[in-house]
């Protein structure tokens, strides 16, 4: 492993920017009649999210934990509330969701 100095550290940081980590949980609604084919549009939607650079990670959480999945949106607290408002899952009570405000470095990404 290289060292990392405190000097490329500096430079790092001051390269971070502002994002929005979201943090979806599932309601007890999610197991009612209906639910699936408004978790589809919910899907449908993180895609377009994505495509349109709102969305810069998103992962959907497959445990029996009461999470549903992890966004991170390039966007202020404030905005990411507002698209969250109108997330399908949301609206109907399927989910409910926590917003932190966070830093990150423009770049990375997810293994592939």
């Amino acid at each position: 492993m290289s060292h990392i100095t405190d000097d490329y550290m500096r430079e790092m940081l001051r390269t971070a920017k502002p994002y929005t980590v979201v943090i979806l949980h599932k309601t007890t609604k999610r197991n009612e009649p209906g639910a699936d084919k408004i978790l589809w549009e919910h899907g449908r939607r993180n895609f377009k999210l994505r495509r349109d650079g709102a969305l810069c990670i998103v992962c959907p959480v497959n445990d029996e934990s009461d999470i549903a999945g992890l966004g991170i949106f390039c966007a202020n607290v404030l905005e990411t509330k507002s698209i969250m408002d109108e997330d399908p899952g949301v609206k109907a009570g399927i989910f409910v969701y926590d917003t932190h405000s966070a830093l990150s470095f423009p770049g990375d990404a997810l293994a592939k």
